[in-house]
């Protein structure tokens, strides 16, 4: 049988997708969890609900939306509301049961950096920040990150918290009154980690032809790998179909 090709990013937005279930609701941004969550729809999950940031419940974008205000959200949606009515009446509410997210560092313990790197007040490097990255990682009922496996990109800690993720560890995130359940996986093209009973990330399942030592090298602190790790099943045909005809036949993101 003819051995199916796939790159990097192809392999991060089929993982992130499975990881979905039929009946979620997802609060999505453009780019690699926007073709996740499509994905999802188009194959295993074809009652996921998309609601984007803008204030877009519901969406079913035609073509691959360039913004999270793209007109191309609306037809066919749900619902349109104000971006109040988004955060308070859905997310704070416990009425999002995904968020997907993904930031310039991610720590030892999920928590992300979307701000500065290096110091504050005199950065190497000043970022976007958080957009609604926040709430999201507050309140969302779990969370996936979506990131490229590097050793700069997962430092043991974060230089600012954006977004919280377990903080420290232990009950330090439950201490502080959020109720949303953190960071459930980061899907990276080197393998997934998922967090362990102390709130610390560790190698959970590995991509193929990938090693610990890889994702060892890769990481900044001393990363740990799960009794079950279990390699991931490569993306197959359909999948990449939808991937390249469908969803981003200009190959924007992949």
């Amino acid at each position: 049988m003819e051995a199916i090709n796939y790159n990097q990013q192809e392999l991060m937005v089929v993982n992130a997708a499975r990881l979905l279930k039929d009946h979620d609701t997802v609060f999505v941004g453009v780019g690699i969890p926007n073709l996740a969550c499509n994905l999802a729809m188009r194959t295993h999950a074809p009652n996921l609900q998309m609601i984007y940031e803008a204030g877009v419940i519901g969406a079913q974008p035609s073509r691959l939306p360039l913004s999270i205000g793209d007109p191309s959200l609306v037809t066919g949606s749900t619902s349109v509301c104000s971006m109040y009515d988004i955060f308070t009446l859905y997310l704070q509410r416990g009425n999002v049961d995904v968020g997907f997210l993904g930031g310039a560092q991610i720590d030892q313990f999920g928590n992300i950096n979307a701000t500065v790197i290096g110091d504050y007040q005199n950065p190497k490097v000043r970022l976007p920040g958080s957009g609604g990255s926040m709430e999201i990682a507050a309140w969302a009922n779990r969370c996936y990150i979506i990131t490229p496996h590097q050793k700069r990109r997962f430092p043991a800690r974060v230089d600012f918290h954006t977004s919280i993720g377990f903080l420290t560890g232990g009950n330090a995130r439950t201490s502080t009154g959020v109720r949303g359940g953190g960071p459930q996986a980061v899907v990276t093209n080197l393998g997934i980690l998922k967090p362990d009973e102390n709130g610390e990330l560790v190698l959970a399942a590995i991509h193929p032809g990938v090693n610990f030592e890889d994702a060892q090298a890769n990481t900044g602190w001393a990363l740990k790998k799960s009794a079950d790790c279990q390699p991931t099943s490569p993306p197959d045909r359909e999948e990449l179909r939808i991937l390249r005809e469908e969803l981003d036949p200009g190959r924007i993101y992949i």
